[in-house]
């Protein structure tokens, strides 16, 4: 059975696709291009706007388009806990030290081979059986021998029984437990690491919230898709506005928030809009500390005949 490599926020990506030279300058403030200039009629770079005022930044970033910006924090990766290839980590620990970022790892508690993969009734019976612990010891003990900052993000967007994930609607009971086990067990290897509990932010991610000694954090999917808005809304939505109810529904336990997968797509005036407040502080949201970017093409198709979208920053224009 073949083993994955760990999604990478741009470790060996950003060394293959950043020449020499061609990176960005450190010291620039990054964003889309203004919407007042006439000659501007479609968006190449829709990078959120970054200064040193911004709220914590980080990114999933597999084509690297975030290696020279200073203003990243947080590098994010994603691995299956079945079927992986755990020495890529050290990879993403050495490009995430060399720029001074911490890591965030999503932890997806299946295979990524689809001929692999258990139904949620079967994977849950496997869990309760702790048929896992092989798994978990294995990315915890690996991420023990890491030198970065670690934050753990396990079995996420659960509360969304249309996800294209087999944990997803799960009982909320089965859901608190299977998380449980996986900090419990990761304790036993890692002693320095964060846990964050990252429901999509729909109604009822209440039942689903796993208990205070278990979450650091909370993180929210955030993503703003301009035809989307329209058909559904008739008009395009802000961030704030697209943020404000799970926003609400999550700030009662009291956590640190963030937006842990972000992303939008849209005309040159909605882009310039997101990229202007994603990471600009909001004093109507104070418990928001930060956001992580989703800077990829979507994997699963949207509702009603929307596709994919492409939440990258960098246009084909410019690639």
């Amino acid at each position: 059975m073949s083993k994955y490599m760990v999604h990478m926020c741009a470790s060996l990506a950003a060394l293959l696709l950043v020449a020499p030279g061609g990176a960005l300058a450190q010291s620039q403030i990054l964003g889309p291009p203004s919407s007042a200039d006439p000659a501007s009629t479609q968006w190449t770079d829709k990078r959120p706007v970054l200064t040193a005022a911004s709220l914590v930044f980080g990114a999933y970033d597999p084509h690297g388009d975030f290696t020279a910006e200073r203003h990243v924090s947080t590098e994010h990766l994603f691995l299956p806990w079945e079927d992986v290839e755990l020495a890529s980590l050290s990879d993403a620990d050495e490009y995430a030290r060399s720029r001074g970022r911490n890591l965030m790892i999503s932890v997806e508690p299946w295979s990524w081979d689809k001929d692999s993969r258990l139904t949620g009734t079967d994977l849950l019976a496997n869990i309760r059986a702790n048929r896992y612990a092989a798994n978990m010891a294995g990315i915890c003990q690996a991420a023990a021998r890491l030198q970065s900052e670690v934050t753990f993000r396990w079995g996420q967007e659960m509360e969304d029984p249309d996800s294209r994930f087999v944990w997803a609607g799960w009982d909320p009971a089965d859901y608190r437990m299977a998380y449980r086990q996986f900090v419990t067990q990761c304790r036993e290897h890692i002693d320095n690491a964060s846990y964050m509990w990252s429901p999509k932010g729909m109604a009822g991610l209440e039942a689903y919230y796993p208990g205070d000694d278990v979450v650091d954090s909370v993180g929210l999917s955030i993503f703003g898709f301009e035809p989307y808005d329209v058909a559904n809304f008739g008009r395009p939505r802000s961030f704030a506005e697209v943020l404000q109810p799970a926003y609400a529904r999550v700030v009662g336990f009291d956590k640190p928030i963030y937006v842990a997968e972000l992303g939008y797509e849209g005309s040159l005036q909605y882009v310039t809009h997101w990229a202007d407040d994603v990471a600009t502080p909001d004093a109507a949201f104070p418990e928001l500390v930060g956001v992580v970017y989703f800077n990829d093409r979507e994997v699963y198709p949207w509702p009603d005949g929307f596709g994919l979208p492409n939440w990258r920053v960098a246009s084909d224009v410019v690639n």
